[in-house]
């Protein structure tokens, strides 16, 4: 008997409960009784359904990104969609692989081992010819089942290049990840990573480009990522993407980057109002009386905005201004 019982168990059981042919208390001690599953050697689960539903959400917002990036690089509309994630053994995943295939061997750093991106010919043609300036006419030519030429092999690896770097973002909050193509193989018989019994997380997408429609699969040997399967439950996910408190580390790393942006910062002397006629009629050597004294304090600006006072003067031979005052919630430049 499975463990979700159907409608016709449910009324049989109820029967019998009415008619006496089964007692309560034996049900009580039969599930008291201590239960054995059925678990097949031959094709281990090593994946918790916790760990493959942080999968899914990692390569969700891996689908956003590639979305975004496919549709600016290609010029064209493309949809990416995760379709499932599922736990598998590798040699289920390479049967299912066609030939000649598309298979990017990734080093998956700073994991010890490699994981495939298995990309369908038909999304491989279709991005080459929107690439080369084509018109998405790509299917009639993947439909010759044919080997790539050493041109698009390279127009193809640059692409899984940046679609690799993808990754690095939403598997930031668990590992800081620098995947690197390491070769494309056309036939699977060359892309055994693990051991054809390894389990695997294989993530399937399914995507549009224009009117092409294909799947990406990315194979995920378990024992890859084995060291972080503890950090994949979707409790410890969400605790993560959602702290409030930075750490000390990332405090320091947010004022380096801060430390050495640059500003615009501006003084005003004073001002002045002069007709149009008087503008033109200016030479060199004129004076313009503003509406401050030398001694006065003007406005110092950063980035439009007043954040200090300060007074004129030189040093080093180098007109030059000193800070006199520090100004909270000042007023913007063009006021």
């Amino acid at each position: 008997m499975s463990d979700v019982l159907s409608q016709n168990e449910i009324d049989e059981l109820l029967t019998a409960l009415s008619t006496g042919e089964v007692d309560v208390k034996d049900i009580e001690e039969e599930k008291k009784e201590r239960k054995v599953r059925k678990y097949d050697f031959s094709r281990p689960d090593k994946f918790a359904k916790d760990q493959l539903r942080t999968l899914e959400i990692i390569h969700e917002n891996f689908s956003r990104l590639l979305n975004n990036f496919l549709s600016g690089y290609l010029r064209t509309y493309i949809e990416v969609d995760v379709i499932s994630v599922q736990s598998l053994i590798y040699t289920e995943f390479s049967n299912s692989i066609s030939n000649p295939a598309i298979l990017g061997i990734v080093d998956f750093s700073p994991f010890d081992g490699q994981i495939i991106i298995d990309v369908s010919q038909d999304i491989a043609y279709a991005m080459i010819e929107r690439v080369l300036g084509g018109n998405n006419k790509a299917k009639a030519a993947s439909k010759e089942n044919r080997s790539l030429t050493e041109i698009e092999m390279t127009l193809l690896r640059n692409i899984l290049i940046k679609f690799i770097n993808l990754l690095k973002e939403p598997w930031g909050n668990i590992v800081e990840l620098r995947p690197k193509l390491e070769n494309i193989e056309t036939n699977s018989q060359f892309a055994q990573i693990v051991s054809p019994a390894e389990s695997i997380a294989l993530v399937t997408f399914n995507i549009h480009i224009g009117d092409i429609e294909g799947m990406v699969n990315v194979c995920i040997p378990h024992y890859v990522i084995e060291p972080i399967l503890p950090s994949l439950s979707s409790r410890l996910w969400f605790a993560t993407t959602n702290k409030k408190e930075i750490t000390e580390e990332e405090r320091g790393a947010l004022e380096t980057g801060i430390s050495k942006s640059k500003l615009a910062l501006s003084t005003v002397v004073g001002k002045s109002a002069i007709s149009v006629a008087e503008l033109l009629n200016l030479q060199r050597g004129d004076i313009i009386l503003l509406d401050q004294k030398v001694e006065d304090s003007f406005g110092v600006y950063v980035e439009g905005q007043m954040k200090f006072k300060g007074k004129p003067g030189i040093k080093k031979k180098n007109i030059a201004v000193m800070i006199t005052e520090v100004v909270e919630g000042g007023d913007d430049l063009d006021d």
